[in-house]
């Protein structure tokens, strides 16, 4: 039979040998049995070579994190940083103001200093307020600016720095390119005046 037992009408001796040689069979694949109970399947890829499955899962998570860093970073980028940084300021502004009572009084501060800051149009205090600040702002660091003659004109406008002594020490180069452009313009229309001259 498939089970290595003899079919039909069997002796009990002979059932008895079978059962004993089926259990000592047993006996001596108990150990292959323990042993293959516990291992852990082996993995292989195309190449045959053990596959580290934690190894893997871990590589995928730090890769899943990664891209949801950089998709996060990208939608935060195309929603523009400074709309970002307006939104969360008006949020934080929209917690605080739930925090207050419904009813403003007229010894509330935040009431009265958000009157205070309110520019209006003819308010005749608003020239002293804007100098006071200006001293203010003033002990902040500023970059120095050249004040003096006015500098002779270029291609870009571009102010001298403040440590120029006011000497041009150029080619000539800007000055003969200003003539060009403005003989240029003189004879265009002074070409456009005779043209319609007649009419």
């Amino acid at each position: 039979m498939f089970s290595g037992v003899k079919a039909g009408l069997v002796s009990a001796d002979v059932l008895r040998r079978e059962q004993q040689e089926l259990r000592k069979h047993e006996r001596n694949n108990k150990h292959l049995e323990e042993e293959s109970r516990h291992s852990e399947t082996i993995f292989r890829d195309k190449s045959g070579r053990r596959r580290d499955l934690a190894q893997e899962r871990l590589e995928q998570r730090q890769k899943a994190e990664a891209k949801s860093e950089r998709d996060e970073q990208y939608a935060k980028w195309g929603k523009g940083l400074a709309q970002g940084r307006q939104q969360q300021q008006n949020v934080e502004d929209a917690i605080k103001e739930m925090q207050k009572p419904l009813a403003r009084y007229i010894d509330d501060q935040d009431l009265d200093q958000m009157l205070r800051e309110q520019e209006r149009e003819g308010d005749p205090m608003a020239d002293f307020i804007k100098k006071r600040k200006a001293k203010e702002n003033k002990e902040k660091k500023e970059r120095p600016r050249y004040n003096g003659p006015a500098p002779p004109l270029n291609r870009f406008n571009i102010w001298p720095g403040h440590r120029w002594d006011g000497v041009d020490r150029s080619n000539g180069f800007e000055q003969q390119r200003f003539a060009r452009i403005a003989n240029k313009k003189a004879v265009q229309e002074l070409a456009y005046k005779w043209s319609v001259e007649d009419m």
